[in-house]
C-alpha cells in the first residue's frame, strides 16, 4: 500500500467495469489532469472502491489508469468482488479444477476480460498478481471504505488473518471453503449480505438469473424492517411484513453514529443520492448504461448529496 496522508481530501469513485472513457471524463470533471503518465490533482487524491474488470470494453486501459494513479501516490484502490473472483477463476484447486468453477454463469461474468486479454497472457498474469496487493477494506479516523459491506464483526476477523488486509497465497484457497468464518467474512465484505425471500418467492437479477436471496441494507436495523424496505433494490412485490428476527440473532448493522462509509457493488439506478448522511454507495451501473459516480469528500462527519459528481 502506498503512503498517502489520510487527512487530505479524497474523491471516492465507484465501480468502473472497464469503462475507461467514462473514467477519464469523470477525472476531468473532478479536475484531474494527465501528468507524467498518471492522472493527478493539485490538492486531492482519488479512491477507487473496486470492480475494475469485466463487463466493459476498455478493461486494459481502465486497469492501467487506476494502477498508474496508485503507483504515483495519486490514488488508493481496494479490491472488488470481480477482482477476487478473477483470482479464484484463474487459480487451480487441489482437485485439478479451479477455486471458482468455470461454469456458464462464471464464464459469462468474466467473458469480456478473457476476450480482451486473450492475446496478452503475460500482461494478465501481472494484473492477477497486482490484485493480491489490493486491500479488502480501508479505514482512517475520518472514513471507511469497502467494496460491498462494512460489518465490524467480519472486518475484525479479516484484520486478524490478512497481511496488510490483502488476500494472498494459501489464504485464497482457504477463503472458498464454504460456511467457514473466513468464507462468510469474504462473502459479506466483497459481495454484501443477503437473506432468503419468504415462501416460494423468487426474482430475476440483472443478468436474468432466478434468485431466491435479496441483497439487504446492512446499515438498517433488521428489527425495524420489513422484507420490502430491507432490500437494497426497490422491489414492489416484496411483502411489507416484518422480518423473522431469529434470522438476525447475531446481526451487526452499521449505526447512524458510525463514521462515513463509501462502497460500490449494488448496481443502483436513477439519480445518485445518499442512503443516509454516513452511507454512500457509488455504483450506479455504468456497465448497464448508467452513471459513473464520485463523491468529493473533505473529511466532513455528515455527507451531503450536493458533493456527488457523475458522468
Amino acid at each position: 500500500m502506498n503512503d498517502i496522508n489520510p487527512n487530505i481530501p479524497f474523491d471516492f469513485i465507484g465501480d468502473i467495469h472497464g469503462h475507461a472513457t467514462e473514467l477519464k471524463a469523470l477525472l476531468d470533471q473532478l479536475g484531474y489532469t494527465l501528468q507524467n503518465g498518471s492522472y493527478a490533482h493539485p490538492s486531492r487524491k482519488a479512491f477507487f472502491v473496486g470492480d475494475y474488470i469485466d463487463r466493459g470494453p476498455q478493461i486494459r486501459e481502465t486497469l492501467q489508469i487506476v494502477k498508474s494513479m496508485v503507483e504515483s501516490n495519486n490514488a488508493i484502490a481496494i479490491m472488488g468482488n470481480h477482482e477476487y473472483n478473477a483470482l479464484c477463476y484463474h487459480t487451480r484447486d487441489h482437485a485439478g479444477g479451479h477455486l471458482r468453477p468455470h461454469n456458464s454463469v462464471h464464464v459469462q461474468q468474466h467473458a469480456q476480460t478473457i476476450e480482451q486479454f486473450k492475446n496478452h497472457p503475460a500482461e494478465w498474469e501481472g494484473w492477477l498478481q497486482w490484485f493480491t496487493t489490493l486491500p479488502l477494506f480501508y479505514e482512517t479516523e475520518q472514513f471507511r471504505a469497502v467494496h460491498a459491506c462494512w460489518d465490524d464483526h467480519h472486518i475484525s476477523y479479516l484484520k486478524s488473518i490478512l497481511p496488510n488486509n490483502c488476500i494472498t497465497g494459501d489464504l485464497l484457497a482457504a477463503s472458498v471453503q464454504e460456511d467457514s468464518p473466513f468464507y462468510n467474512a469474504i462473502e459479506a465484505t466483497l459481495k454484501g449480505k443477503e437473506m432468503n425471500l419468504p415462501g416460494e418467492m423468487t426474482f430475476k437479477d440483472k443478468d436474468g438469473h432466478i434468485r431466491k436471496e435479496i441483497r439487504i441494507r446492512w446499515w438498517e436495523d433488521p428489527a425495524a424492517c420489513t422484507y420490502r424496505n430491507i432490500s437494497v433494490h426497490l422491489m414492489p412485490d416484496l411483502p411489507e411484513t416484518a422480518i423473522d428476527h431469529s434470522l438476525f440473532k447475531h446481526a451487526h448493522f452499521y449505526a447512524a453514529t458510525d463514521k462515513p462509509v463509501f462502497f460500490g457493488h449494488y448496481w443502483l439506478q436513477g439519480n445518485p443520492m445518499l442512503f443516509k448522511n454516513n452511507i454512500c454507495c457509488l455504483d450506479y451501473s455504468v456497465a448497464k448504461q448508467g452513471k459513473l459516480v464520485a463523491y468529493r469528500f473533505d473529511n466532513e462527519k455528515e455527507l451531503d448529496d450536493s458533493k456527488i459528481v457523475y458522468v
